[in-house]
Order: C-alpha cells, then structure tokens, then sequence
C-alpha cells in the first residue's frame, strides 16, 4: 500500500529560511511541496522519507532564493493491483459504492463490482446485497455509509489536473465538474469481501 519514490528535482530556497540549516530548510521545502499532492504515475505524496543526495546550491541573478540540486525518497501511497485494502463506506450512488481510507478519499466500487444480485435503494441511498437463503429467498444485507468495507483493488487512474484555460463566464465556472487527479476502482464480488460484520458474524 505504502511505497517509497526516488525523486530527483531543483529546489528553490527563500533568503528568511537563511538562518536554518540547509538539511532542515530541505526538509521543510520538500514537505510543503510535495505532501498530500499527487504525483502522475507515482502516487499520493505523504512525506519526506530521506535526503540522499544534495547538490551544489546555485543563485540566479535577480533572483534571492538559492536553487539546490537534490535526490531524495518520499513515502507514497500507491496501492499494488489485487491489493486486499480495508476502508470505510463514504456514501453510495447509483454508480457504486465510495469508499474512505481516512485520508485518501477517491476510491469507487462500481455497481457490477458489487455482490450479486444487488439493488440500489433510492429512499435510503444504499447498496443492498439480497443474499440467497433457503426456500428461493433472500436476505438484505445493506451497505450502510461509515461500515467497514474490504475490497480488492482493480485498477488506478492518473489525471493530470493542471492549470486550464481561465473560465470566461460563471456558467461555465458551474458547470465544471472537479476530477480527482488519483482514483482507485474496487471490487467485492469475491468470497470475504465487502463489510467486514458479513464475514464476522
């Protein structure tokens, strides 16, 4: 689930950071650029791990700040395909189930990922698994929102969320609908997964 990234990149030290040391001012640059930030194919940046490596540090004429060469390794989240992971039901839609790992947020079972059969019931806004029983039966199991959930990871995706053309009207402004740079998919439809209170009881 946790991995550590090699990164090599410049970076740039104000003149008020000065009077720390150059390991300490790193540290704090490198955490407040990178931290809880996505990194394309590489992750979600938790923190500095290690320095490895520091270069010479180089001054820009009309520029104050240092600019130091730097090798170092961040702890990333980046979950390996067919990892078995434990979350926490967020809420669920029509399109599936969104889970919650605390502090990482992005992650949705699809509704042919789920238990079957399963139905969608709209006065309550959950999942419910109608597991089979004796005499052609069944019965509901609901996926009700702050359950525990394990599921299997299936795929990633990256999206570059860049800076985009300004927006010209608020219409437009409204209309545009926020992507997270890092997703997770999910399933359930295995024996063990899903609420953990199916399995325990």
């Amino acid at each position: 689930m946790f991995v550590l990234s090699e990164i090599k990149t410049l970076i740039r030290l104000l003149p008020e950071g000065f009077d720390k040391s150059l390991e300490d001012q790193l540290n704090d640059e490198i955490n407040r650029k990178l931290s809880n930030k996505v990194m394309i194919n590489v992750g979600l940046c938790l923190s500095l791990h290690d320095i490895s490596e520091v270069g010479e540090s180089f001054l820009f004429p009309g520029d104050g700040a240092s600019h130091t060469k730097v090798k170092f390794r961040m702890l990333v989240f980046r979950p390996e395909m067919e990892e078995v992971l434990t979350g926490k039901i967020k809420s669920c839609s029509k399109e599936g189930v969104h889970v919650s790992l605390e502090f990482f947020d992005d992650i949705l079972i699809p509704a042919e990922s789920l238990q079957h059969p399963s139905r969608f019931d709209e006065t309550e806004s959950v999942w419910v698994w109608e597991y089979p029983v004796e005499d052609e039966d069944s019965h509901d199991l609901f996926m009700d929102p702050g359950e525990m959930i394990r599921f299997r990871v299936v795929s990633e995706q990256f999206l570059d969320t860049g800076p985009t053309k300004p927006k010209v009207s608020d219409a437009e402004q409204q209309d545009e609908v926020k992507t997270p740079p890092y997703r997770l998919v999910g399933t359930i439809n295995e024996p063990g997964l899903g609420l953990l209170s199916w399995w325990n009881s």
